[in-house]
């Protein structure tokens, strides 16, 4: 026991910890991106999956508390590695070496903690339904918690669509680097295959922007609307 806290203490063990979360999340990511996209498919489909998944109670929660506290543990690996290392190298270099980062990884700390923001937002209003009660508390026909027009009425709002799409393309930049870094600190670092990983990081960050700013950009030009094509 006291070994394991000794390596979850040292910057491999921090690494590790940041490897394994960030697999957890960026799965979530995924997971969660397919679910959104049911808003392609109508409002029944999106508010039938939506009624599954608060059918699960319990569990629903569970993963829940497993993902934060995923998200948590992520932070907190990624501060305490920032400060180690800053505390390693006290004075500035008196020339950055830019050519062999990327804006993606000079910016991790910054870009995950604008998103940490956005998550609790996001929360608040799609999830606990606090922030626009006016909407967020609709009904279908059936009865069941209206999250299509939930949805769409939210991405109406311009404010809403432009802070949704900017926290998207910072999590995105955010993954573009991360998913690299994962592969790396499970021990996928040899020359070779470096290159490969960093190139698929990107374009599968890439595929997930444009599948998440797709639903806010297809509400905002009246390509997805209200049930009866009501505005």
């Amino acid at each position: 026991m006291a070994t394991e806290l000794k390596l979850y203490r040292s910057s491999i063990g921090k690494k590790a910890l940041m490897a394994a979360t960030g697999l957890v999340l960026f799965l979530f990511i995924v997971a969660h991106l397919l679910g959104n996209l049911l808003v392609f498919a109508g409002p029944d489909s999106l508010n039938a999956y939506a009624k599954k998944l608060r059918d699960l109670g319990a569990v629903l929660w569970l993963a829940r508390i497993s993902l934060l506290s995923a998200l948590v543990i992520h932070i907190w690996a990624a501060v305490k590695l920032t400060i180690e290392n800053r505390r390693a190298r006290p004075v500035r270099y008196a020339y950055k070496a830019t050519i062999e980062t990327t804006y993606a990884a000079r910016t991790m700390m910054i870009s995950g903690l604008i998103v940490f923001a956005y998550i609790i937002y996001h929360l608040l209003h799609f999830t606990f339904r606090v922030t626009n009660p006016r909407i967020s508390h609709m009904t279908d026909a059936m009865g069941h918690h209206d999250v299509y027009s939930m949805v769409v009425l939210s991405f109406q709002n311009l404010w809403i669509t432009f802070t949704y799409v900017l926290a998207m393309a910072l999590l995105c930049i955010h993954l573009s680097h991360g998913i690299s870094s994962m592969f790396q600190s499970l021990g996928f670092n040899n020359e070779k295959s470096i290159p490969m990983i960093q190139k698929v990081a990107r374009i599968t960050a890439l595929i997930i922007f444009l599948g998440y700013a797709s639903i806010p950009f297809s509400i905002l030009f009246r390509w997805v609307r209200l049930p009866g094509g009501v505005l």
